[in-house]
């Protein structure tokens, strides 16, 4: 029978390895709004699944809050299928630390982890598990040779990587998708990372271990959650999350401006010593006030993030607090 575990918060620990004996694979994704995509998914990850590692797997399913029915299907499923654990989150927390949560959960040799809303197909754990077997390397990931959606949403998210390598010096892959295989050691080690603010493209690479890339093809079947003002909040945080650079180029700003505003004020002096005239051009001091005012507000907000990173880091607050764990056979209080 199919029995639900209540836990109190299991965030980025080894939870499911002290309640269970390991597997040979793990299929890990997320749950928000996927109510018409759950059935489908579960189907065709058990189906895959079984093709490549018999009935040595396990599928764990992270509902982050959804707002529509997605539990309840996702419950549903799992009595008819033993094999599927649902950890329950008490709200929705984001996507990122929803599938570090299920990451933690995982008690397989090798994870697949993978969005459940089928635009990744379940099916590309056959051709990620055979490169991973010839290469002999810890991670085989997905990137999309073009990336989906309109014009601006290809412009932008490219620029977002360019931008990302330059200020940070990580060699982030362009139109990286979450779908990934991944080894135990590396699982293990990605697991470490106990940061609040999670990036995961970040921790992804920094992590290190062997990568390497397959070209996918993503299929695009609904439009995209990420408005432009969720964007810029993301690139904000990981440019944030893993460089000192705007700090840096704070004080080189502002020393620039010092070495200008001197050069201007030496040349205020010869013009009243040599000329004897005062300078004209009240508009052009206002332009300046202006200026410098604007930076100034500008480079406190720099600053401003930076502490607010470290405000919530100091706090040491849970990333996710799990309220159910849905697993065959077991309870946990």
């Amino acid at each position: 029978m199919y029995k639900r575990v209540i836990s109190k918060f299991k965030g980025n620990d080894d939870f499911s390895r002290k309640n269970g004996t390991s597997m040979k694979l793990s299929i890990v994704a997320t749950l928000y709004q996927s109510a018409r995509h759950v059935d489908e998914f579960c189907s065709r990850a058990a189906k895959v699944a079984n093709q490549l590692v018999g009935e040595d797997y396990e599928i764990v399913l992270v509902n982050d809050g959804s707002p529509d029915n997605s539990l309840e299907i996702a419950i549903r499923i799992a009595e008819q299928n033993p094999r599927i654990v649902i950890v329950d989150l008490s709200r929705n927390f984001g996507h990122y630390k929803a599938m570090m949560t299920g990451l933690a959960q995982a008690s397989g040799d090798s994870i697949f982890l993978i969005d459940s809303d089928i635009e990744e197909e379940p099916e590309w754990l056959l051709s990620f598990s055979k490169q991973m077997e010839q290469e002999r390397c810890d991670v085989v990931y997905g990137v999309q040779e073009q990336r989906k959606g309109g014009f601006f949403e290809r412009w932008s998210g490219q620029w977002f990587y360019r931008i990302f390598r330059i200020i940070t010096g990580l060699a982030l892959p362009d139109n990286i998708v979450t779908a990934r295989l991944m080894s135990r050691r590396y699982v293990d080690a990605l697991l470490r990372h106990d940061e609040r603010e999670v990036f995961m493209a970040g921790l992804w690479l920094i992590t290190g271990f062997e990568q390497q890339s397959q070209t996918i093809l993503k299929r695009s079947s609904s439009e995209t959650t990420y408005t432009f003002g969720r964007k810029m909040s993301v690139f904000v945080n990981s440019v944030t999350a893993f460089s000192n650079a705007p700090l840096i180029a704070i004080f080189y700003i502002g020393i620039a401006i010092s070495v200008i505003a001197g050069g201007y004020a030496a040349s205020l002096v010869v013009h009243w010593l040599f000329f004897s005239k005062p300078p004209s051009g009240w508009t052009s001091v206002m332009a300046s006030i202006w200026l410098l005012g604007g930076l100034i507000i500008s480079f406190i907000g720099v600053i401003g993030i930076y502490l607010s990173k470290i405000f919530s880091e100091t706090k040491k607050r849970p990333y996710t607090i799990v309220r159910q764990i849905y697993r065959s056979g077991t309870e946990v209080i």
